[in-house]
């Protein structure tokens, strides 16, 4: 059976990190049986980080190559999909995770309304008298990353003007359709709805999580995904 060494469940997904939940999506419509083995420390994982998922073949990392993994083992995620849909497709799954992921991160990291939750979350198998002291460094080395990517030096405004762009184009691509590309999702949809979801479930009411709470069809999108992409 496969196994995805994921990060745990947190703020009502079932991991706190949407590529991990990209990953128990892809898995789930696979059709292939897996389990699932949590942890909260990736430093062994290769490059360091979740999700990993463990095959007959040996250890497979990242989202992506786990799909790459899934669809070598006969899942077809795409297949209904035209060729001009797989190029909107892979420009969604961009969008999604190298531009609106950041912005969630920031949301969760930089804001100091929200860090506290998320760090005694994130961090809570570490001793409470010695959690603010080791986090603290890690904040400071991923906001200074983030200033270097170019997003951390934006203001809230200008962060939400961008985000806004990419949930009207996700938006408009849905239109009045269950999924991005008709009745049946995609892998694009887990990428999406993964990062969507995440966005919505920050435990702290922020402008972005009342943004996606707000909005009637993309939160009824993200809800779709419990009964056509199957959590576990």
């Amino acid at each position: 059976m496969l196994t995805l060494i994921t990060y745990p469940g947190g703020f009502g997904q079932p991991s706190a990190s949407p590529f991990c939940v990209k990953a128990m999506y892809l898995l789930n419509m696979s059709g292939q049986p897996w389990q699932a083995e949590f942890s909260n420390d990736p430093r062994k994982a290769p490059q360091a980080k979740f999700p990993v998922l463990r095959t007959q073949h040996g250890l497979v990392h990242d989202s992506n190559q786990i799909q790459a993994y899934l669809e070598d083992n006969g899942a077809q995620f795409n297949t209904h999909l035209s060729d001009a849909e797989k190029a909107v497709a892979h420009t969604l799954v961009r969008m999604t995770e190298e531009h609106m992921y950041f912005i969630l991160v920031l949301d969760r990291w930089e804001r100091m309304d929200v860090w506290p939750t998320i760090r005694d979350h994130y961090f809570k198998e570490i001793p409470s008298i010695l959690r603010g002291f080791i986090t603290g460094g890690l904040r400071k080395s991923l906001i200074k990353g983030m200033k270097t990517q170019g997003l951390g030096r934006m203001t809230w405004e200008e962060r939400m003007a961008r985000v806004e762009q990419d949930l009207s184009a996700i938006s408009t691509t849905l239109g009045d359709k269950p999924f991005l590309f008709g009745d049946q999702p995609c892998a694009a949809d887990a990428s999406v709805i993964a990062v969507l979801g995440a966005m919505r479930a920050t435990p702290v009411a922020t402008p972005l999580s009342r943004r996606l709470g707000d909005d009637a069809l993309l939160s009824a999108y993200i809800d779709r995904a419990d009964t056509a992409m199957g959590q576990s």
